[in-house]
């Protein structure tokens, strides 16, 4: 599966017509990103086993905007993927999250054994330098949107389990993601679940007992 994985990445282009002062992140012209992922996704993904969804919102400039690797920083992809970068070794919110889930769940292995993670948007957005979200203006959106349908429909090409999807983010990514499957017929079902970065930015107390459900539904897959 990682060779149709890195097929599919590849085959993102970055002549994407955008508002003025958002910029696009696109990591994958970067020798050192390339060489993560095909060390990440040879390592975990090597089977052809159907994995599940879970989709975030689109890549922030300090995770997969860097890395290609959703959700994983260059601090973890060297500590707790053992996968060595040359990228300067800070955190992301979301990626420390992230693994505590994973690591939770029985580790890297038994994890993306069993899902797929991606997101709805498959390249991130900065404005003035931060990170910007697909939903966050409506012209956005709108300049984006059939990119979104287009690299959806690609992904569901590989061995991906469509009998449901976990989405990262209750709200507004929780909505379109809704909206489009509506149209488009991709999942029987969309399982919402709260987006790491929210939790770890407004719910952090709670953090504990909000994984803790996130991990049952999770291994009820």
């Amino acid at each position: 599966m990682h060779e149709e994985i890195l097929q599919y990445y590849n085959s993102i282009n970055k002549k994407w017509r955008l508002p003025k002062d958002v910029k696009l992140l696109y990591p994958f012209d970067n020798e050192y990103t390339l060489a993560a992922m095909e060390a990440f996704y040879s390592k975990f993904y090597s089977t052809q086993k159907k994995r599940t969804l879970i989709m975030g919102i689109n890549p922030g400039r300090l995770g997969a905007g860097l890395t290609g690797i959703p959700f994983t920083d260059p601090k973890i992809l060297e500590q707790d993927l053992k996968i060595p970068n040359p990228f300067d070794k800070k955190h992301e919110l979301s990626s420390i999250y992230v693994y505590e889930l994973v690591n939770a769940y029985g580790g890297p292995r038994k994890f993306y054994k069993s899902f797929f993670v991606s997101s709805v948007c498959p390249l991130g957005f900065t404005k003035n330098g931060i990170n910007y979200n697909y939903y966050d203006d409506k012209e956005l959106y709108q300049a984006v949107e059939k990119n979104i349908i287009k690299y959806i429909n690609m992904q569901l090409e590989l061995p991906i389990n469509r009998s449901k999807v976990y989405c990262w983010g209750k709200g507004k990514n929780y909505k379109f993601l809704n909206k489009l499957n509506d149209q488009h017929k991709w999942f029987d079902k969309i399982i919402p679940q709260p987006h790491p970065r929210w939790i770890m930015q407004y719910r952090r107390k709670l953090k504990d007992e909000i994984m803790d459900q996130m991990l049952q539904e999770l291994m009820n897959d």
